[in-house]
Order: C-alpha cells, then structure tokens, then sequence
C-alpha cells in the first residue's frame, strides 16, 4: 500500500537527483515535459501531480530509448479505454498496482503491454502502522539512507524544512516502478497522461509496519531496465 509520498525538492535539484548515463555512456541530465505542472509538496495525494521519469522514446518515435524524461503525471491511473468525460468518475482504485494481479486487470494489463512503464519520483513515501489495542495509527516516513553534504557553511541549517534545498543537493530518491496511460476525452481537449505505483509484500524491515510496500527499484541498473521497455520484457 503507498497512498501518501513526498516530492519537496526544487525542480533543478530534482532533475540533478535524476542524472543519468546514456547508451554511449555520457553523463545527462533528464529533460522536463510540462514543467509548470510540478509543485514540490511535503504531502502528495492521490490524484495529484507527482514526477516520473520515462523514456524520451513514448514523446518521440525515433528518440534514442536510454534518454529520460521527467514528466508530472496526476496519480491514479486512469485507463486510455475509459469513456466517462471526468476522470474522477472512475468506479475503481488505481492508485496502487498489486505485482501479483496486474496481468489480470485490464486497466493495468494493457498499458504494460504497451510498455508504459515509468519511475515515480518521490523523496520518500508514509505508511501509518495500526496500534495493537487502540484505534491509533503511527506514521512513519519510508526512504533511501542519506548522505548529508552541505553546500553552506551555517552548521544548523537543515534543522528546518524550509532551508533544505540551500543544504541538501544529494538527496536520493525513492524510485518506484510505476504504470502510466494516456487518456484522452471523448469530446476532446488534453491528454491526461495518469500512473500507479506497482505494490509487492513488504520486506522483512517493513512488514511490522504494513504488510505492503512499493516496488522499489534500488540503484540505476534498476532504474535503467525498468525504463527499458523494448530490451527488457
């Protein structure tokens, strides 16, 4: 289960976090698609705008597959077969993606067939653990060890939130692998490009905490063969 995730890094510290090699092993950064649509949160819900990286190759059909783009997606999928003119009509949950079952449903079956496979972005995702006893939740925030590096030289300066982004330019991500599809409305206007998060069994370290988690995707090698849809099945 994910159902709430945090994106608080500015745009070109995002995009930094986001570095990569290309095919011929040069050092990139990803490029934006729609960048105005991205709003550094503390709290992102669903059906909110959140950052997933994908390959150049879904915007361009003879773009090199190994180039990224980072492109703000509403959360939730919504599938490219819907027929209702507001997304929000959508009877079912797709915010999340059981590993399991995603071969089952079609909202999730086709898409992935299609190889629209994508990398949420997020500094890190909550999980709220039940209380033995009580009908209190604890939550907890859920992310990748840090490595603090800092760029000023005032020795409090994280302390507070706000002050982050003037200390931290190391942060690493959380990546999740994710599903995204193209909607288009019936009577026409914009497309709504819309992603879930794929969800497996908790690991060991989790698993008192919820008995779901997010398919994470640890270091680039994942990454990369996430986002190689024609080379990878």
């Amino acid at each position: 289960m994910c159902g709430r995730t945090s994106c608080h890094l500015p745009r070109d510290v995002l995009t930094r976090a986001c570095a990569y090699q290309d095919r011929r092993g040069q050092q990139r950064l990803p490029e934006w698609r729609d960048p105005d649509k991205y709003c550094p949160s503390y709290n992102k819900s669903p059906q909110s705008n959140s950052p997933v990286l994908l390959s150049r190759l879904h915007f361009e059909k003879d773009a090199d597959s190994s180039e990224r783009i980072i492109a703000p997606m509403r959360w939730g999928l919504v599938p490219s077969w819907f027929k209702e003119s507001d997304p929000s009509k959508l009877q079912f949950n797709t915010t999340n993606c059981r590993s399991d079952t995603v071969m089952e449903k079609r909202s999730f079956k086709v898409p992935l067939g299609k190889g629209r496979r994508c990398v949420v972005l997020a500094d890190g995702f909550y999980e709220w653990q039940r209380c033995q006893g009580t009908n209190q939740r604890q939550p907890y925030f859920i992310y990748f060890p840090q490595i603090k590096t800092e760029k000023s030289g005032s020795i409090g300066a994280a302390d507070s939130p706000e002050n982050w982004e003037k200390v931290w330019d190391n942060w690493r991500l959380l990546t999740m692998a994710g599903i995204f599809d193209c909607w288009e409305p019936p009577e026409g206007g914009d497309v709504l490009y819309s992603y879930t998060i794929i969800t497996v069994d908790s690991c060991k370290g989790l698993s008192d905490i919820h008995h779901r988690m997010p398919a994470i995707l640890d270091g680039e090698e994942a990454v990369s063969k996430w986002l190689d849809f024609g080379e990878v099945s």
